[in-house]
């Protein structure tokens, strides 16, 4: 009876201590997923460095210097911090190696072969030269690269017009032909330089706000409402892709500069929109380029409440080297693959066929005893052109990659009506057509 009584006493204390411990693990549960809730997103600032001059990232050396000014103003909410064109300064720590983004350059062939990883330099602080003196900032590069800006076109062109679309790089115009290449100045121009920035001691340097008050008092809820085709600027907060991604998928995206209507914010600067993949084709066999086609179907703002919303793609800045266009649906599509894609191509296949000719004629002769050069010459032919045609006919066109932190413009299908309390969570009305 003493060890029954014992036992009992054994299982009820370890009942008690598995019930603590799901307790335990269920607040833990609740304090990570308040910690990474949409407000957790606003903690930080994004800085756009237009570099000084062009740099090559594998020679430089701890310790270097690497100067540039911002590109774009910087916000937190509804308060400007920095202006653009404020001087930008950071040092180099250290190097580190990392794994080259994906992009949609060049055929397999050049990549199978070209290194998969660079040499990338590590910043860890920046000072930004505001009017106020200057602001030392702990920062994080996202990434280093030439850009250049491409709008969806437009629904008719007139007669002679044959480019179709218009592109800017980060320095200004630039030419474009018919395929997308950017020439002249485009391509000497020094590369941009994203950096995610943390105020040092948890605070925002102080910055310009406007005014956002209500005509009744604080205490009356204010509406405004944004109309259909109102601009915002967008970071897209994962990697987006033709070929990895499929219908429905998730795409989250930060509003990197404040909306304002009557002289009033509308949306601050760090609302979260929620999008998704609508459509997408893979690149084909075919040299057939693949498409990718994203909406914005909700907005989290500051209240933490998802709402839906309607809005399009209509611009999307992109390395300087990729050949991605948007359509007047705001889809985003793969160009043709140019000369030297195709060029490169053929170099592979002319290789093939001679290898598969040498290997077929020595299959046959290894065989056939009686076989010669001259006899397998024509079968040889005849194998070596059909695995060189299938393999022409199978390679697949550009993908469409939109990489992490890409800025995209994205325009309202319909009215949009913000509603501000300050005793209330806000709340979003969307007008119907």
């Amino acid at each position: 009876m003493k060890g029954i009584a014992f036992s009992n006493t054994i299982g009820g204390v370890l009942a008690a201590a598995a019930v603590s411990a799901s307790v335990i693990c269920c607040a833990a549960q609740e304090a990570k997923i308040s910690a990474d809730g949409p407000q957790s997103s606003n903690s930080s600032l994004y800085l756009k460095v237009q570099l000084d001059h062009p740099v090559k990232l594998s020679k430089l050396k701890r310790g270097d210097t690497v100067e540039g000014k911002l590109a774009r103003d910087v916000y937190s909410s509804d308060r400007e911090l920095f202006s653009a064109g404020a001087p930008v300064r950071m040092t180099v720590d250290h190097l580190e190696k990392r794994r080259r983004p994906a992009d949609d350059h060049w055929p397999w062939v050049v990549k199978a072969f070209a290194p998969r990883h660079q040499s990338y330099p590590v910043f860890t602080r920046a000072s930004v030269a505001a009017g106020s003196g200057e602001s030392e900032l702990a920062v994080s590069v996202l990434s280093i690269s030439r850009k250049r800006e491409v709008q969806a076109q437009a629904r008719k062109n007139k007669k002679g017009d044959q480019s179709g679309k218009s592109e800017t790089d980060a320095t200004g115009p630039v030419e474009v032909s018919k395929s997308g290449g950017v020439y002249g100045s485009g391509k000497l121009a020094a590369p941009v330089m994203v950096l995610e920035a943390f105020p040092e001691g948890g605070k925002e340097s102080a910055g310009t706000a406007r005014e956002d008050s209500s005509p009744e008092g604080s205490d009356v809820a204010v509406l405004e409402t944004l109309p259909a085709g109102t601009a915002c600027r967008l970071l897209l907060l994962g990697d987006v892709s033709a070929s990895k991604n499929k219908a429905g998928d998730v795409v989250q995206a930060r509003l990197l500069e404040p909306v304002f209507e009557n002289s009033r914010v509308a949306l601050p600067a760090g609302t979260l929109f929620e999008g998704k993949v609508v459509k997408k084709t893979p690149p084909r066999w075919g040299s057939r380029a693949g498409s990718l086609y994203l909406t914005f179907t909700g907005v989290t703002l500051p209240g933490g409440n998802l709402i839906p919303l309607s809005a399009s793609l209509t611009g999307a800045e992109l390395d300087r080297r990729s050949h991605t266009r948007i359509d007047p649906e705001g889809q985003l599509r793969g160009e043709r693959p140019g000369k030297a894609w195709m060029a490169i191509n053929i170099g592979v296949t002319a290789g093939l066929a001679k290898e598969v000719d040498d290997t077929t004629q020595l299959i046959i002769e290894a065989i056939v005893s009686s076989a010669t050069d001259a006899s397998t010459a024509g079968t040889a032919r005849i194998v070596s052109s059909a695995i060189s045609g299938i393999y022409m006919v199978s390679r697949h066109g550009r993908d469409v990659v939109l990489p992490r932190f890409t800025e995209m413009n994205i325009s309202l299908d319909r009215p949009l009506t913000v509603t501000k309390n300050p005793e209330a969570t806000a709340s979003v009305i969307v007008h119907g057509n």
